[in-house]
């Protein structure tokens, strides 16, 4: 897995790609967030619209990053995700939990109404 930052209006995009699968990718993303929260952004929307399959400890590596973000007063949203990985929130009832968006536009503009 990948993934790349951009800042858009009052939020940070982390666009995803590849498998997620926690690991060394779960320790660059925690570095990634405190990063941004020691800048001052605290408003996160990860864009799944380019992972092609999610494993436990993928869905344990955001359930971390949204523990982080909330920790710090702000938070982590979900954009794009594919009807499997929706399947997968769903079925571990982390779809509950996560605030999730169909487009990355919706989850940008869900920070605005803040």
């Amino acid at each position: 897995m990948s993934f790349n930052t951009e800042e858009r209006y009052n939020c940070v995009i982390i666009e995803f790609k590849g498998n997620v699968m926690g690991g060394p990718d779960a320790i660059e993303l925690n570095t990634t967030l405190h990063e941004l929260i020691d800048s001052g952004k605290k408003n996160v929307v990860v864009d799944l619209a380019r992972v092609k399959f999610m494993n436990s400890s993928g869905l344990g590596m955001l359930i971390g990053g949204l523990t982080t973000m909330r920790n710090a007063g702000g938070d982590l949203r979900i954009a794009n995700a594919a009807d499997k990985i929706e399947s997968l929130l769903i079925i571990t009832k982390l779809i509950t939990v996560f605030e999730h968006f169909r487009s990355l536009d919706e989850a940008v503009a869900s920070f605005e109404k803040q």
